[in-house]
C-alpha cells in the first residue's frame, strides 16, 4: 500500500496539502520527512504517541523520519493552543530534556540499522541559537505577510490575552526548521498534529516560494473519546511514557478501561496489529469487547514498557480483578515503621501516594463511600494503619473502581 493510503486506514490523517502531488511522491520513492516535538518535559506523553506511531508507520514503508527536538524552538515556546505565555526553559532542561526524548523513541523508530530511510534525530538549537537575527529577517523574514500571520488560528486564543512578540516569532522559527531540513537532508513532508496546521502551512509555502521546489504539510487527528474528549488524562495527570511518572500497571489499566465505542480506533491508532484484527476485535460485542481492551492494553503497554512489564501488568491486573492474590507491579509505597508511627491516618497516605490529589480530597472519598480496602469499604475518615495490617503481602487500597494502591511495612 501506499504510505499515505497506510496512515489513511488506521485512521491517522486529519489534513493534508497536494494530495495527489503527495501520493505520487510517494509511490516514486523514498519521501524524507519531520516532526518536530518540543522539549517542555523530560519524557513524552500520550499525545506524542500518535505521531510517533505515524512516523513508525511510514518508515517501515520505506520513507525517512526525522524526530527534530525543539532545543531552539524550546526557548520561545509554541503559543499554539495555550491562553498563557509557557514558561521558558533553561539550555541545561531543555538539553536534559532532549535527552530523554531521544531514549524514549528509539522504541519505535530505527536509528541504527544503516538503511537508507534510517531515523535522523536533529535538533534545531544547531541552527536557531547561533542565528544571525539582521540576516535571519532580510533573508526570511520578508517574505512572511503580518496580516496574513495574525489571522492563524495558533494566534488566536493568545491575541485575546496578548500575544508577545516573542512568541511571534514562532511560526516564522518552526517555518525556518522546515527549510533548514530541506536544505540539510532534502525533507518534503512535515507532520504532526492538528494543531499545528498554521504553522506547517507557512513553512512548506516558504520552501516552494523560496526554492520553487514541492513541499507538504500533514497532521494527524487528536486522540479523542467517541463524545470529543480528548483521551490520555488520568486523576493524577498526563499519562506519561516514562514509568516513573506513570506505571506501567497503570498505564495498562488506562487503556483496559477505555470505552467500547473507543477501542477500535484505539486498536488501529496505537498498534501494529494487522487492520483485518483490528476491525475484527472492533466488531465484538457486549462482555466479548472485552476481549478486545485486554488486547489493546496489553500491545500498547508492550510497546511502551516492553513485554515482560506488559507481561505483570496483565497478571496484576487479572488477579485483582479476578480475586486472586495481589502482584508486583500494582503501584505500591513502602512505609517505615517510624513513619507510620509519625502518622498512620489512610487518609493522609493515600494522598501522599497519589491516589487523591490531597488530603482533602482523600476525605471527601472516604465519606462518600469510594475507599476500600480489600473488600471492605472504609467509611471512618479517622481509620488508622496498623503494622499488623502492613505486614506480608500488606494491604491493598481502592479508590472507586479502577484505581489501586499497595501498603507494605518495609
Amino acid at each position: 500500500m501506499n504510505a499515505l493510503d497506510i496512515l489513511k486506514e488506521r485512521g491517522f490523517l486529519a489534513q493534508v496539502t497536494f494530495e495527489e502531488e503527495l501520493h505520487k511522491a510517494f509511490d516514486e520513492g523514498m519521501v524524507t520527512f519531520y516532526t518536530g516535538f518540543d522539549p517542555t518535559a523530560d519524557s513524552l506523553h500520550i499525545g506524542h504517541y500518535i505521531p510517533i506511531m505515524a512516523m513508525a508507520h511510514l518508515q517501515r514503508a520505506g520513507h525517512r523520519p526525522i524526530a527534530l527536538m525543539g532545543g531552539g524552538t524550546g526557548m520561545i515556546g509554541d503559543p499554539s493552543g495555550k491562553s498563557d505565555l509557557r514558561k521558558v526553559l533553561s539550555v541545561e532542561d531543555i538539553d536534559h530534556n532532549v535527552a530523554c526524548f531521544k531514549k524514549q523513541m528509539a522504541k519505535f523508530l530505527d536509528f541504527d540499522s544503516g538503511k537508507p530511510n534510517q531515523a535522523i534525530i536533529a535538533n534545531n538549537a544547531d541552527w536557531l541559537r547561533s542565528l544571525n537575527y539582521i540576516d535571519f529577517l532580510r533573508d526570511v523574514g520578508a517574505l512572511f505577510s503580518v496580516n496574513r500571520m495574525l489571522t492563524a488560528e495558533c494566534y488566536k486564543q493568545r491575541m485575546e490575552k496578548g500575544l508577545t512578540f516573542l512568541e511571534f516569532n514562532y511560526m516564522i522559527m518552526q517555518s525556518y526548521d522546515f527549510l533548514e531540513l530541506f536544505h540539510r537532508y532534502g525533507c518534503i513532508l512535515q507532520a504532526g498534529g492538528d494543531d499545528q496546521w498554521s504553522n506547517m502551512l507557512s513553512g512548506a509555502d516558504l520552501i516552494r516560494r523560496k526554492e520553487q521546489k514541492p513541499a507538504f504539510a500533514l497532521t494527524f487527528k487528536l486522540l479523542l473519546t467517541s463524545d470529543g474528549r480528548k483521551m490520555g488524562k488520568t486523576e493524577k495527570g498526563a499519562l506519561w511514557l516514562d514509568p516513573n511518572k506513570c506505571s506501567p500497571y497503570d498505564f495498562y489499566q488506562y487503556w483496559r478501561n477505555v470505552g467500547d465505542a473507543d477501542v477500535e480506533k484505539c486498536l488501529a491508532l496505537l498498534t501494529f496489529l494487522p487492520m483485518d484484527e483490528v476491525r475484527r476485535l472492533g466488531a465484538l460485542k457486549d462482555s466479548a469487547i472485552n476481549e478486545a481492551k485486554r488486547v489493546l492494553a496489553f500491545e500498547v503497554t508492550k510497546l511502551i514498557h516492553g513485554e515482560e512489564e506488559a507481561i505483570k501488568a496483565r497478571d496484576a491486573a487479572e488477579a485483582l480483578f479476578g480475586g486472586g492474590g495481589l502482584a508486583g507491579s500494582v503501584p505500591t509505597t513502602h512505609i517505615r515503621p517510624e513513619d507510620l508511627e509519625q502518622d498512620n491516618r489512610l487518609l493522609a497516605w493515600i494522598a501522599r501516594c497519589g491516589l487523591c490529589k490531597s488530603n482533602g480530597e482523600a476525605r471527601k472519598a472516604i465519606q462518600q463511600g469510594g475507599v476500600s480496602i480489600g473488600e471492605e469499604r472504609v467509611t471512618d475518615i479517622d481509620f488508622r494503619l496498623t503494622p499488623e495490617m502492613l505486614s506480608g503481602e500488606g494491604v491493598l487500597v481502592r479508590k472507586g473502581k479502577k484505581s489501586y494502591h499497595r501498603f507494605v511495612m518495609e
